[in-house]
């Protein structure tokens, strides 16, 4: 089989010179004097160029390779009329006498094209998860198997299927999200004949309003009496409560390699994990007196086994409020910007790339309106 090639080609026929972009094809070569052409999709040049760096079309290269490979095994002829019936292209009806058109990857499976390229992704490992999840969910539902599943109306009975109550409205957007990501790229690619999210939309939804504990309720958490791995999740979150490092950085957190002392205090000079973006931010001493009880090692843990013991803190400290490890980050903001602390300085301790995502915090202080408030009458002529 060693003649039998095939390769991915751009601009065959040099139409980007009058259309700004050309054909991208796969070629088979069959033999000597029969060569088949498959269309893959349209790029510019300088999308070809990155195409063929990172090599995009190598598991479509390996698809029709193991065809040939078939083909060569029963003997098939190397034609192309031989090579559309083995790969699906083209079906001969006897009844009728005709042929019809298939695409053959109609019969790829979905999630496996999603597994690959998610494997394939220069993402972040809590990224990477995130999609995870999505791939596990559309096994769950069913009935998105085959590329020839992703049709509307399957998108719509996947959406009411994730809509059983253990979802908000905006994680189930997040998850059409990063599946309306691959059906683009499938659509790109010619892979499909038509995006399915072309044909429905689903709303957003609304996060629910945060609730930051107030400098009483940490205090509380801080004085009381815990043990076992109540007591270490308590204390990794007071960390985060006078640091605003999110759950993911704590478990990263080096003391000798992310500090720099400044006077006498220490700053915690660092990237995060979930954006990359940078933040410099105090180590307050409530967080500095954990640092020391653990000899400068913060405690290791899971994300979902450290909610599930605040959980049980929040019973047992009888505080009405949905504790979570996030709240810690949200607790520092509203802290904080309650302490007067200019909103760019508060999104640049927290890493945040638009200071849009800080004045969320600042929509919750009752206590500085009120206290401003105060200020302002007094000073009124």
């Amino acid at each position: 089989m060693k003649k039998n090639i095939v390769t991915v080609i751009y601009d065959r026929k040099n139409s980007s010179n009058r259309r700004g972009k050309g054909k991208i094809e796969a070629r088979i070569y069959l033999s000597r004097t029969e060569r088949k052409y498959i269309t893959l999709g349209e790029a510019t040049p300088e999308e070809w160029e990155a195409y063929e760096r990172e090599d995009k079309f190598a598991d479509i290269r390996k698809h029709y390779e193991e065809i040939l490979g078939a083909m060569e095994i029963l003997g098939k002829e190397m034609t192309i009329s031989s090579f559309n019936v083995c790969a699906g292209i083209e079906e001969t009806v006897p009844q009728k006498k005709e042929k019809k058109v298939v695409n053959p990857s109609l019969n790829m499976s979905f999630i496996d094209y999603m597994e690959k390229t998610i494997a394939a992704e220069d993402i972040r490992s809590g990224t990477r998860k995130h999609k995870a999840c999505v791939v596990d969910a559309v096994r769950r539902f069913g009935k998105i198997k085959k590329l020839s599943d992703l049709t509307a109306s399957n998108i719509t009975a996947f959406d009411e299927w994730l809509h059983d109550g253990t979802r908000t409205d905006l994680t189930i957007y997040g998850y059409h999200k990063k599946m309306k990501f691959y059906t683009k790229k499938l659509r790109m690619a010619e892979m499909i004949s038509a995006d399915p999210y072309h044909k429905v939309a689903f709303k957003r939804g609304k996060s629910k309003e945060r609730e930051p504990l107030t400098e009483k309720e940490l205090k509380k958490m801080r004085d009381a009496k815990l043990s076992g791995k109540m007591e270490r999740v308590r204390d990794l979150f007071i960390f985060a409560a006078y640091t605003g490092l999110a759950f993911c950085d704590t478990q990263l957190f080096h003391f000798e390699e992310m500090t720099d002392k400044v006077d006498n205090m220490y700053y915690i000079d660092g990237k995060r994990m979930k954006t990359g973006s940078k933040f410099f931010t105090p180590i307050l001493q409530p967080a500095m007196d954990v640092l020391k009880k653990y000899n400068y090692q913060l405690p290791k843990i899971s994300n979902q086994k450290a909610n599930d013991y605040l959980h049980l803190i929040e019973e047992k400290l009888k505080i009405n409020k949905n504790l979570t490890f996030h709240v810690a980050r949200h607790s520092f903001a509203t802290l904080a910007l309650a302490h007067d602390v200019p909103i760019e300085n508060v999104a640049r301790m927290l890493g945040h790339q638009d200071i849009k995502t800080t004045q969320i915090y600042a929509k919750i202080l009752r206590s500085t309106i009120e206290r401003h408030s105060v200020s302002l009458a007094k000073n009124i002529l």
